[in-house]
């Protein structure tokens, strides 16, 4: 089935990074218009489309901190409904991307060459990969041999032949000392399963002298007013697909415990699906009233160029 779309009769929402450059902004632009022709166009922050969201599922709350995980960055972004707080927006350079490579390099300095395998071995890190809730017990768990060793599994490489996607071995299946007599090549895989996703809350790890999330997060609250500070750390809403891996917001909310004062209530929370929240939130927009009054039509940008769409797209 195909579907056929008149570019010169739609209008399009698209999502940017916060703080985008501007070359970039106005390359967008001409590309959405000059190249494309759409109608209108609409330029925003993910995160906006997901506070939109977020507030339209919860009328009765004012503030909420929007926690970012995706391929490239870790963004958190504190709104107050619908108004972004520039002043506390953070940015973390620790994505799913930075994640994978470095799986990458674990894997072909201690098993097999795998450099050129990003796609495989970006599956191999959402299949196996998980978030320690207690770092050195697991470190010591990983390190024992045999069964005691609840950490380690063996995965199975895809030859895109008979074996199209990868998976684990069953527990019962895994042969502990020797060779498999499949024939099937696999990674035997430890602490690396804890160690890859703990970047995201600890990037010093690898010599990337950043903030973890838990840090950021509280960086990002305390540059608030006090009086804003309890409802944000109340509403904590993660996105993107590094928040999938299991114990993310177990972990996530624990460490903020142990930095927020007690006296102050600590809620993180996972929608059903993260890494759509924020087309949710687009979907909605585009059914908004006031949405015709948001866009850059392509006869305001033809008459006025990217004056237009930096005066009303607020990036």
């Amino acid at each position: 089935m195909y579907l056929f779309v008149d570019f010169a009769e739609s209008s399009i929402v698209i999502s940017e990074p916060y703080f985008n450059f501007t070359s970039i902004q106005e390359s967008m632009n001409e590309i959405l218009f000059e190249e494309y022709r759409f109608q209108s166009a609409l330029r925003i922050n993910a995160g906006s489309l997901s506070a939109r969201g977020y507030f339209r599922s919860e009328p009765y709350q004012l503030c909420c901190l929007l926690v970012d995980s995706g391929f490239s960055f870790t963004h958190i972004a504190p709104y107050c409904r619908g108004s972004r707080m520039k002043d506390g927006i953070r940015r973390i350079n620790v994505g799913g991307k930075l994640l994978t490579n470095h799986l990458k390099e674990i894997i072909s300095y201690r098993q097999l060459h795998v450099m050129d395998e990003t796609h495989v071995i970006n599956q191999v890190k959402e299949d196996v990969c998980f978030v320690s809730q207690d770092f050195y017990k697991d470190m010591a768990v990983a390190q024992l041999k045999g069964h005691d060793n609840t950490v380690m599994r063996d995965y199975v490489l895809p030859d895109f032949s008979a074996i199209k996607k990868g998976f684990c071995k069953p527990a019962d299946q895994v042969v502990l000392s020797g060779k498999y007599k499949t024939g099937e090549q696999i990674l035997r895989l430890a602490n690396e399963r804890f160690a890859v996703p703990e970047m995201l809350f600890h990037p010093s790890d690898i010599g990337i002298q950043e903030m973890g999330i838990p840090e950021a997060i509280v960086d990002s609250v305390q540059s608030l007013s006090e009086d804003m500070q309890p409802h944000m750390y109340g509403n904590i809403i993660l996105t993107g697909g590094n928040v999938l891996f299991p114990g993310f917001r177990e972990r996530l909310e624990a460490e903020l415990r142990s930095l927020v004062p007690a006296h102050i209530p600590v809620k993180v929370t996972l929608p059903n699906n993260p890494i759509t929240y924020a087309w949710e939130g687009g979907k909605l927009l585009a059914n908004d009233p006031d949405y015709e009054e948001m866009v850059v039509t392509r006869d305001d940008y033809e008459e006025n160029g990217h004056f237009v769409c930096e005066e009303k797209f607020d990036i």
